[in-house]
């Protein structure tokens, strides 16, 4: 029996129900719940290691209760709904979304992309927990990264940060000056089995930017981003 539990938000009965009967098979153990306010109360009490919402539930909404997790926690979240609109993908993805599916869609894949997406998260957690390099830090300018403790600070002020935005930034001060694609930043962040859009990079910046005000990234047109060099770059 895996050890992971994943939570199954979706008001469809025969869905959700095929859904946990190919996560079961697979070894998961799973829980399934018809609302978000069902789902908040779980995730208050005994919270799953992985969700998986329907956008169009009754109350609130799949978005909402994604947005409201992702304030928390950094959790693996995959979304699966009717709508297949890309702006309806791209802010699944911004509310932080890992995963986008659009009904119908095949259970295996859905399997799939679930065991992916528990390789990537541990092998986050497991890096986080392996000794690095006592106070390596990475410096650009008014920029400062801690890799030991995973901090951030900008012109001396301490920013708080998801797991994702802390690697997007890493890469980038690690080769400031260097033009990153999409892509290449998908994969440093994400992992290279990555299924959902580019349009998560430009998410990824927009908050950093939002976060640090006046941060020299700069948008590489047709190509992606780059950290400018600020001068006392550098490790130690």
């Amino acid at each position: 029996m895996n050890s992971h539990r994943i939570a199954v938000v979706e008001d469809d009965t025969h869905i959700r129900e095929i859904v946990e009967a190919y996560l079961e098979k697979e070894g998961y153990r799973t829980v399934g719940l018809t609302t978000a306010e069902a789902a908040i109360e779980l995730w208050r009490n005994t919270p799953p290691d992985m969700w998986i919402l329907d956008i169009m539930l009754p109350g609130m909404s799949g978005f909402e209760l994604c947005k409201l997790i992702r304030k928390e926690a950094e959790v693996p979240i995959i979304i699966i709904s009717a709508k297949d609109e890309e702006v309806d993908r791209i802010l699944g993805l911004e509310l932080g979304g890992d995963d986008y599916m659009t009904k119908p869609f095949s259970p295996r894949e859905l399997v799939a992309r679930v065991n992916r997406l528990f390789k990537r998260y541990d092998s986050i957690k497991q890096s986080k927990e392996e000794p690095t390099p006592r106070h390596r830090m990475l410096e650009s300018g008014h920029l400062r990264l801690v890799m030991e403790e995973r901090r951030v600070f900008w012109c001396e002020q301490e920013i708080v940060m998801t797991i994702k935005e802390f690697k997007l930034l890493e890469a980038l001060a690690e080769h400031p000056n260097r033009a990153f694609s999409r892509d290449e930043l998908l994969s440093l962040v994400w992992g290279s089995d990555y299924f959902g859009s580019d349009r998560a990079i430009d998410d990824l910046v927009k908050r950093l930017r939002k976060k640090m005000i006046d941060l020299p990234i700069d948008t590489v047109w047709g190509h992606g981003y780059r950290l400018r060099d600020q001068g006392k770059q550098g490790q130690r």
